[in-house]
């Protein structure tokens, strides 16, 4: 098999879920993946055979993609940040809007030595590992509930050459329970993507999101969407430095929800950040 009809087959067993930009997009990146070759590669010689062995690899793919299993799932690979993870269906796969919030990060943070990091909620370790890899001597830690979760974010920490501490914890417990897992330690920044879409959003998602990636991981009850916000809010004053900052992804929807609450909190200078969407999705604080 040739790398164009690699790329024709995978095309043709997502174009009933994708549109023929995305469906171009995945078939590019499955069949380099399995082919071992880079786009660059297979626009200059788009006839050059895949190894025999890959076909078999490459049916298989096309079967998962078929059935709607996400690419990054797949391939067992993403980026984020310039950087190499691997995701399975125990985490969710990173996405773009929250490298603009590492980058947010690392802007305020940027020219302070070991800044020290406390991530909440890490599923594949992509914001502790990105801060890591780009704070100078930052010392972090970064918190899941998840066994799972733990297990391959410590996997992406070494793939990129950086230390992070992981521990388990359960965001929602009270703060004295939750900060007795944590390092004796106060924290310049505390950070995390928590879950925020209501239940009743579930219907509205796309199948590749709501059947493969952990439910856990994105949704809230209608009735207290905010219930992250508010307990990690409080282990936050709990556990920040004075002039300490803390950071969140949040629902588009409840920028002005979750402002109020952190100024009830105590918070200062509560920020709230449009991403390159035109989308209300990052919160900035102060303790």
């Amino acid at each position: 098999m040739e790398r164009k009809d690699a790329i024709a087959r995978i095309m043709e067993a997502v174009a009933s879920i994708y549109s023929r930009e995305e469906a171009r997009i995945i078939a590019w990146e499955v069949a380099g993946h399995i082919g071992g070759f880079t786009r660059s590669q297979g626009i200059a010689d788009p006839s050059a055979p895949i190894p025999d062995a890959s076909e078999g690899a490459l049916e298989e793919a096309c079967r998962q993609l078929a059935a709607g299993r996400p690419l990054q799932y797949v391939v067992g690979q993403s980026e984020f940040y310039g950087l190499p993870f691997a995701v399975a269906e125990g985490v969710l796969i990173p996405r773009p809007e929250t490298e603009e919030l590492v980058q947010w990060i690392i802007r305020d943070n940027g020219q302070r030595e070991g800044t020290r990091v406390l991530d909440i909620g890490t599923g594949s370790g992509a914001i502790a590992v990105a801060l890591a890899h780009n704070l100078p001597r930052a010392v972090v830690d970064a918190v899941d509930i998840s066994s799972d979760a733990l297990r391959i974010a410590a996997d992406n920490a070494a793939r990129n050459h950086v230390a992070v501490r992981f521990l388990a914890g359960d965001a929602l417990q009270p703060t004295t329970e939750f900060v007795k897992g944590l390092p004796q330690v106060r924290y310049d920044v505390v950070v995390s993507n928590p879950p925020y879409i209501p239940a009743s959003e579930y219907a509205d998602m796309r199948d590749n999101v709501r059947r493969w990636e952990p439910a856990a991981a994105l949704f809230v009850p209608d009735d207290d969407p905010l219930r992250f916000y508010r307990a990690i809010g409080r282990h936050a004053l709990h556990v920040l430095a004075p002039g300490g900052r803390l950071y969140f992804e949040i629902h588009e929807r409840f920028g002005r929800e979750v402002c109020d609450l952190l100024q009830a909190e105590g918070f200062l200078q509560v920020e709230c950040r449009k991403d390159l969407n035109n989308k209300a999705r990052m919160v900035r604080c102060v303790r």
